[in-house]
């Protein structure tokens, strides 16, 4: 299957206090990272990007810099990051089978997990990157500090992007969630709720999220190990 790459890149950074995805990270933009890793794979066909409008010019010129190789369609996100990914799964062309779809937040992303992630999915079949939870988690009532239940660490993977599917299923995922007006954080979630099968790939515990400022430091600290490494 020939697949489009999708980088969600629409957020408003509210817990990081401002916008993320030009935020520099160990030279380069947050979001160029994964631009670029994905634009070293030349099975891919597109990269779409779903952003805010008043960086629709700047993820163009980044796409273009860092992934020269894919065409590039830069489209305006929506509301909530769900609206995001489906603005963009509707702008992916008939040349694609399949999509991953990605948050531009994740810039330490390695191109072999999203390849075994590739190689997960078929009709009917998505896929997502997760590492197994190691902490004990306890679940607690809203608004509240009192322990309800303890949950079984050895049935829990804590999600990541990229997340995968074919178009058709992705695109039907999110169709049924529109019509139910049912809001999900993650696609994953959308193809579970659609009756579509779902598998973790088992990814590096480097691809989190820039979620705080000190989120950013440490990925800067590791990109730049990385570049080191490579030289």
């Amino acid at each position: 299957m020939k697949f489009a790459a999708i980088v969600v890149a629409a957020g408003r950074g509210v817990r990081f206090g401002r916008p993320k995805q030009l935020v520099e990270v160990a030279g380069r933009p947050l979001v160029a990272w994964s631009f670029a890793a994905f634009g070293a794979m030349r099975e891919l066909g597109e990269l779409v990007v779903a952003t805010e409008e008043e960086h629709l010019e700047a993820m163009a010129s980044l796409a273009a810099r860092f992934a020269p190789q894919l065409s590039a369609r830069i489209v305006r996100g929506g509301a909530t990051r769900q609206e995001s990914a489906c603005a963009a799964l509707d702008a992916v062309s008939d040349a694609c089978d399949a999509a991953f779809i990605h948050d531009g937040a994740r810039p330490l992303v390695l191109a072999d997990d999203v390849r075994r992630g590739m190689a997960a999915t078929e009709p009917g079949t998505g896929a997502l990157l997760a590492i197994p939870v190691v902490d004990t988690i306890k679940v607690v009532a809203p608004g509240g500090r009192t322990v309800s239940r303890t949950l079984d660490r050895a049935a829990l993977w804590a999600a990541q992007t990229p997340q995968f599917g074919t178009l058709s299923d992705l695109r039907q995922a999110h169709a049924v969630a529109r019509e139910a007006r049912f809001e999900a954080t993650d696609d994953a979630m959308l193809m579970e709720r659609a009756g579509y099968s779902v598998v973790v790939v088992p990814a590096s515990a480097e691809n989190f999220k820039v979620t705080l400022r000190g989120d950013r430091d440490l990925a800067e600290a590791i990109l730049r190990e990385r570049t080191a490494l490579s030289r």
